[in-house]
């Protein structure tokens, strides 16, 4: 008997809030004090932009993370609620709070102070791999904040390959900048791998995308690598083929928080439609731009109608989702 599939996707990964302080005239100081001209109060964490955005495409997706049992808590589960995101399988914890992200935004750059909070403590014994098993996809990221779980990756993906599953990681940044992931183990149980060019040479130790690519390959040869590379575009990498997408660009950026997250949403959204490399890093870039055409994560996914009418008017370009 086949087993039912409930979701497209099922996303593992940290789970906070973003405190955002837009407008703000210089950069701090110690034993001084600075003003923003706004402050907005949002979802947070690049798994749950990731989810909430794939969501909003029109995918079926559901989260596992833990959070605290506190009042940012409640902005997460309402915020994934809001989006169709199942939550049912986050977990809440009395011993940890939620974590929260505290984001100082300069035009298209921004410093970030995080509190890891609950995000440290989910382990892989709060993984329900009988949920998991009726799902088609599951997307981990944000590796280096997940200690609890860092270690156990390479059992979660081999564990969901056996399952009949296929998997995606985005490693995102280091704030230790150490860098300690095992390729080894972790490689061979992915489909998809997807740094951003910074993380990729971190990771890799190479100086150039094609010396990247050629520690890569002798490890996972059948491995689908994707980099991101901001206003520059996207590169792809499968069975020996290098292809790069240009970016779609946007004269009027209002933030670029989730840019790369908001990517990811359409480069799993195409790929579980069956598209190909190209076509994917092609909606990639798109929803990638999307996400800089309002402010926060998710701000610039609210409807199916209102992507479609950016996709026209800032884009020039038709969508079907």
């Amino acid at each position: 008997m086949e087993t039912k599939v409930n979701h497209d996707v099922v996303v593992i990964g940290e789970l906070n809030v973003d405190i955002i302080l837009n407008r703000i005239l210089q950069f701090p100081e110690i034993g001084k004090e600075i003003l923003a001209e706004s402050m907005n109060l949002t979802l947070g964490s690049s798994s749950a932009i990731f989810a909430s955005n794939l969501s909003m495409l029109g995918s079926s997706v559901a989260f596992i993370g833990k959070i605290g049992n506190d009042s940012f808590a409640s902005v997460v589960l309402d915020s994934l609620n809001s989006k169709g995101v199942e939550t049912s399988h986050i977990v809440q914890s009395n011993t940890v709070n939620t974590g929260a992200t505290i984001v100082l935004n300069y035009d298209q750059d921004r410093a970030n102070i995080t509190y890891p909070g609950a995000m440290e403590d989910l382990k892989i014994s709060d993984i329900d791999f009988d949920f998991l098993s009726s799902a088609r996809h599951v997307h981990f990221s944000s590796v280096f904040l997940q200690p609890g779980i860092r270690n156990s990756l390479h059992t979660l993906f081999s564990k969901a390959k056996s399952l009949g599953l296929t998997t995606s990681l985005d490693p995102q940044w280091d704030p230790s900048e150490k860098w300690e992931i095992n390729l080894y183990e972790l490689l061979p149980s992915l489909d998809l791998f997807m740094p951003n060019k910074t993380e990729f040479y971190k990771i890799t130790g190479a100086k150039s995308i094609e010396e990247g690519i050629e520690k890569i390959r002798k490890i996972a040869p059948n491995i689908t690598l994707v980099i991101k590379d901001g206003s520059n575009g996207a590169f792809g990498w499968k069975a020996g083929q290098l292809i790069h997408q240009p970016a779609f660009l946007n004269s009027e950026i209002v933030d670029c928080i989730g840019a790369g997250d908001s990517f990811n949403s359409g480069f799993i959204f195409s790929f579980l439609k069956g598209s190909t490399l190209q076509e994917c890093l092609y909606f990639g870039n798109f929803t990638g731009a999307l996400n800089t055409t309002s402010d926060g994560g998710t701000g610039a996914f609210k409807s199916k109608s209102l992507i479609q009418k950016v996709a026209k008017e800032k884009f020039n370009i038709l969508i079907d989702i």
